[in-house]
């Protein structure tokens, strides 16, 4: 398994391209904007890009969303609960954001312990609402994909319409830090860090 962070968009949302080095097939986790970066990447890597997969369904999360659909003919993926949120620019933020309004269709709406298979690679999706209602982190190999849900050092903001203090911090206690000590973590915005690293240093969650 391969990993590639580009910083994307005004806010620096993460945007992970995770392929298999034997079939060149992959995903897209939260192209939230610089769609050409993106997909210069992808070219660069000569990757088949089979899914755009949103760990939740903010405005700086899905930006290139669209832009990237129309270069690699993915099939976009987000939770059933957040829905509801790329759908309504009123919703996910974007009418109020420097991006601009950004509405689309779905092609698939995930749910708890859904995969997503790519080449010989397998995607785990963990329901953690806390952030979003249908905030998800992905769990690839030895890697935790956690969006807004948990950062290095931080968790997710939970004063937006649809947030929840006790349902974050109750999603990290109980599907997250779980995992192995060891366990790499991607986080939406910022450092990659370890479940040793949160549990030992987190504020949050000691």
């Amino acid at each position: 398994m391969e990993i590639i962070r580009i910083p994307a968009g005004i806010y620096a949302a993460n945007c992970y391209l995770v392929y298999d080095e034997d079939t060149k097939e992959g995903i897209a986790i939260d192209p939230g904007g610089d769609v050409d970066d993106i997909i210069n990447k992808i070219q660069e890597l000569d990757l088949d890009i089979k899914y755009i997969v949103l760990t939740h369904g903010h405005g700086d999360h899905i930006a290139g969303v669209e832009g990237l659909k129309d270069y690699t003919n993915a099939k976009i993926a987000v939770h059933k609960d957040d829905g509801p949120m790329v759908r309504d620019g009123n919703k996910n933020l974007s009418s109020r954001m420097a991006m601009g309004t950004v509405e689309f269709e779905p092609d698939i709406l995930l749910d708890e312990g859904d995969l997503i298979k790519f080449g010989n690679l397998s995607a785990e999706v963990i329901h953690t609402p806390g952030h979003t209602p249908g905030g998800i982190s992905l769990k690839i190999g030895d890697a935790l994909f956690t969006g807004d849900t948990l950062f290095a050092g931080s968790i997710g903001r939970t004063d937006f319409e649809g947030s929840s203090f006790e349902s974050i911090i109750n999603s990290i206690k109980t599907k997250l830090i779980t995992f192995p000590d060891d366990t790499r973590v991607f986080p939406g915005h910022g450092p990659a860090t370890t479940i040793k690293r949160e549990k030992s240093y987190n504020p949050f969650l000691r």
